[in-house]
């Protein structure tokens, strides 16, 4: 679907007088807010003029934000942009609603969310388990053909003690 969009990030606040915003990326791809790059808020394409980290999250210079009251209007607004296709990335997007095998091709449940943890990014599946994106199964990033994921858990992890 070409009009398909992920959330990459969202406006913090405005910084300087000049139009500069300050961003909070929630992408690992930095890509983003790369001059030249578009993004979407609020049903409106922002083309980025310039960007520089800054503490964590980035300065951003959006075409036609001039000035501090402009940029002020784009506080905590979502930033969109189309999926970037990636074979060699799992993406939510792709991912949701997907069955999840275990090794023994028992059914653990659908993929509904993805929940960041330091560790390792959670798979949050409809039968409430959480399953560390860490044992997705090395070589299944073909999920996009075949419709199904497959994990590797070691033994024990899932149980739950009595």
């Amino acid at each position: 679907m070409a009009d398909r969009t992920v959330e990459v990030g969202y406006i913090v606040k405005a910084h300087g007088l000049k139009g500069d915003v300050i961003v909070a990326l929630t992408t690992n791809r930095h890509e983003r807010v790369s001059p030249g790059a578009t993004l979407i808020c609020s049903g409106q394409d922002l083309k980025i003029v310039s960007s520089s980290p800054h503490q964590g999250r980035w300065i951003v210079h959006f075409e036609g934000v001039d000035d501090r009251e402009a940029a002020e209007h784009l506080r905590g607004e979502t930033l969109l942009a189309a999926p970037i296709l990636d074979d060699s990335e799992v993406w939510i997007h792709e991912i949701s609603g997907l069955p999840v095998y275990d090794q023994q091709g028992k059914l653990l449940g659908a993929v509904v969310a993805l929940e960041l943890n330091p560790a390792s990014d959670l798979l949050v599946l409809d039968s409430g388990l959480l399953v560390p994106l860490i044992f997705l199964k090395d070589g299944d990033l073909d999920y996009h053909k075949t419709g199904v994921l497959h994990v590797e858990i070691p033994e024990g992890l899932l149980e739950s003690g009595s």
